[in-house]
């Protein structure tokens, strides 16, 4: 029987630096001619850069949220928000003073930043129809103004959540109307969501693999799916559900999506970047992996890492589709 493997290819480029993993030689238009990887922050006396991830333009900040972890002096679980400077010299960040219960996800909006709440023992994250959602993950915005999020049961897992009332589903929230609606369900762990250019193709991904309390099941979905955004009797529905790309190490997390409509995840062994077929293309090697991950500026990409924010200089003309 024939074994079947599968690496990186060469780039016949000897300037390539090794973090730049290429699988196809398309990757190389993503990276550019000078591709470059470099720690720009560290902090290794809590998990600062777990999540979010969200590039504000027009200072030049970079907002993260922690991992969960115990605060030393009220010795209780929480997760702190940071405002980065990315481009001072050096680098600065500050903690923020703020109300949000648990904040996780979240995605640039309106001139700021709209964040998905976990929530707590004593505080919820929002309702479904007189229903506590579980613990909000990540979240997007379309172009219509509605608020597409995902669900799962993460925060009960941890500790930090009641039992949960409602399944690991995926979310639509019309703020014009109100109205909220499940969109998608039949998810383990619905996780990170993100739309393609032209909004027609929406990316979701099941990281039921990481169950939440520590443990993991490697028979459990690692998956992003991507679903055809319908119109019927003139509202949106998420039709042929399939699956786009199964990383080869860790849960896709975050996922972000180009110009070009090239798909980004944060994985276990960094950013894995697919083309909007579904074809691996690269990576961009991290060790220990990421949660998420933004773009900025001029082909700039940030990349989490618990203790460390990364950036690296991908093609200058690349950028993401959030602002």
């Amino acid at each position: 029987m024939a074994s079947l493997t599968h690496s990186a290819v060469s780039a016949n480029a000897t300037h390539i630096p090794s973090a730049f993993s290429i699988y196809n030689n398309d990757f190389l238009n993503i990276i550019g001619s000078a591709p470059k990887l470099e720690v720009i922050l560290e902090n290794n006396d809590y998990p600062f850069a777990h999540e979010a991830s969200v590039y504000i333009p027009s200072s030049d900040s970079l907002f993260v949220s922690s991992n969960m972890y115990t605060d030393p002096v009220t010795n209780e679980k929480t997760i702190k928000i940071t405002k980065v400077n990315v481009n001072a010299h050096p680098v600065t960040s500050e903690i923020l003073n703020s109300t949000i219960p648990m904040p996780n996800g979240g995605v640039n909006h309106d001139g700021g930043i709209l964040w998905a709440a976990q929530g707590t023992m004593n505080e919820t994250g929002g309702n479904f129809y007189g229903r506590q959602f579980n613990s909000l993950n990540d979240v997007v915005v379309a172009n219509d103004g509605s608020l597409w999020f995902t669900d799962p049961i993460y925060a009960y897992k941890q500790g930090v959540r009641p039992k949960p009332k409602l399944p690991n589903q995926v979310y639509r929230y019309d703020p014009s109307t109100k109205d909220v609606r499940v969109v998608a369900d039949g998810f383990g762990r619905p996780n990170g969501i993100s739309f393609s250019p032209d909004e027609k193709t929406v990316y979701i991904s099941d990281t039921a693999e990481t169950i939440g309390d520590g443990s993991k099941d490697l028979t459990q979905p690692a998956t992003i799916y991507a679903f055809d955004v319908t119109a019927i009797h003139d509202q949106p529905f998420l039709t042929n559900r399939r699956v786009f790309a199964m990383p080869g190490d860790g849960i896709p997390d975050g996922i972000k999506v180009d110009q070009d409509g090239n798909v980004y995840a944060g994985c276990g062994d960094g950013v894995n970047v697919w083309s909007a077929g579904g074809v691996l293309l690269g990576k961009i090697l991290v060790k220990d992996g990421t949660s998420n991950f933004s773009f900025g500026r001029n082909g700039q990409m940030f990349i989490l890492n618990e203790n460390k924010i990364y950036r690296a200089q991908l093609n200058r003309k690349v950028h993401g589709t959030l602002f």
